[in-house]
């Protein structure tokens, strides 16, 4: 498991940027970023990037956060995740999925259980591990809250508005490259 310390991000990130070239054509991230109370400098594209990948997870996950009221986004990232499981995974194999530590999922899973939208189960192999699954109750709660996946659909496409296949391809190799990158350091 692998983390960036947010405080180097947001050094990187503030640290400067005023213009600099991208495939020939010269961005100006100041003016793009529309924030007048920060100045970028010459800040490298790649440093650029990654504050810009922090500074939207942050705000996305404050939307996403109001999105359900009743549960956080990163509890209905969990169930997102456990849903795409094969089998019921383990902590372990939830928390590399979620590319967070064991510790913070076992606190995300707690408060879900609590509100019974996951159980937690002993491995019928080995009784050490804990198998995640998703309650009827969460499903219910998915369906009533979330109109089976429409709502979230339809917030999802208003994200993507204006961004063709092809960019949004070349988005997902990218950080799939330096998803791999980050985990050989």
């Amino acid at each position: 498991m692998y983390y960036i310390d947010r405080s180097v991000i947001c050094y990187l990130f503030f640290v400067c940027a005023k213009i600099r070239r991208i495939g020939g054509e010269e961005m100006n991230y100041d003016k793009e970023m529309n924030m007048n109370n920060v100045e970028f400098g010459d800040m490298p594209p790649q440093a650029f990037l990654l504050g810009l990948l922090s500074a939207f997870d942050n705000r996305y996950q404050a939307a996403a956060d109001v999105f359900f009221g009743e549960i956080t986004w990163k509890q209905f990232f969990a169930i997102i995740c456990i849903n795409l499981c094969k089998e019921a995974p383990t902590i372990n194999e939830l928390s590399d999925i979620m590319g967070s530590s064991h510790q913070n999922v076992k606190q995300i899973l707690l408060k879900l259980e609590k509100k019974g939208f996951i159980s937690m189960l002993p491995d019928e192999k080995d009784k050490r591990k804990q198998r995640i699954i998703v309650t009827d109750a969460a499903r219910t709660f998915l369906e009533e809250n979330d109109n089976n996946g429409l709502r979230s659909a339809h917030i999802i496409g208003r994200i993507f508005h204006g961004v063709s296949d092809k960019d949004l391809m070349t988005t997902i190799a990218t950080i799939m490259k330096m998803e791999r990158n980050l985990s050989e350091l």
